[in-house]
């Protein structure tokens, strides 16, 4: 009898486990949101493989200062995956990314779910969604510069492949409000990440 109770529950606990959405195992992002979490995982990954790549194109898709995103990876520790969510974070909020490092590292072990609420960023909102359409054209694009193959042999959502983000190089730390200019800062050189040019990795 005892047997039967034991075996059913291990059924039980498979069935929840068979549901529940894929993760990379290693990584406890906690956006609040499991494909989120998943794809940071990939982007960690990704990150650790193609460093110069990575960094390249929080430059160009979300206008990050690149002394800061060297900073955070190299000084700091920071794992590539939480670096790719602040960038997109503080893009979606028009906040400068230093900010958003900041709140993350005072919020530490609460989760980015915490910290992106804290930013305006809630679950479900319009903006949210947005974050995670940005996601999947980042996902697009290391997938085409060399993570496996072309973006449609790498499963749902991944984007045109190709960066419309600018080619300025940050290196000078300017840093404006939402790491792209869209704020009512006097820089209206940064743009709004929508260059002419297609990015080819190098700012």
């Amino acid at each position: 009898m005892q047997l039967r109770h034991v075996l059913l529950a291990a059924l039980v606990a498979g069935a929840f486990a068979a549901a529940a959405p894929a993760q990379v195992v290693g990584y406890n992002f906690r956006t609040g949101d499991a494909w989120v979490d998943t794809e940071l995982g990939h982007f960690s990954d990704y990150g650790r493989r193609d460093r110069g790549y990575f960094v390249d194109d929080l430059v160009n898709s979300y206008g990050a200062p690149r002394y800061l995103l060297n900073e955070l990876l190299d000084k700091r520790r920071w794992d590539p995956g939480d670096v790719y969510y602040a960038a997109a974070l503080a893009y979606q909020s028009r906040r400068p990314l230093n900010d958003v490092a900041r709140e993350f590292e005072n919020s530490k072990g609460q989760g980015w779910g915490v910290v992106a609420q804290r930013m305006g960023i809630k679950p479900g909102s319009a903006e949210f969604h947005a974050l995670k359409g940005q996601m999947g054209k980042s996902k697009g694009r290391y997938a085409e510069h060399g993570n496996g193959g072309p973006p449609a042999a790498r499963g749902d959502n991944p984007g045109k492949g190709k960066s419309k983000g600018s080619d300025r190089d940050d290196d000078d730390g300017d840093e404006g409000p939402g790491n792209s200019g869209k704020g009512k800062g006097k820089d209206k050189g940064q743009g709004n990440g929508q260059g002419k040019g297609k990015s080819k990795g190098k700012p």
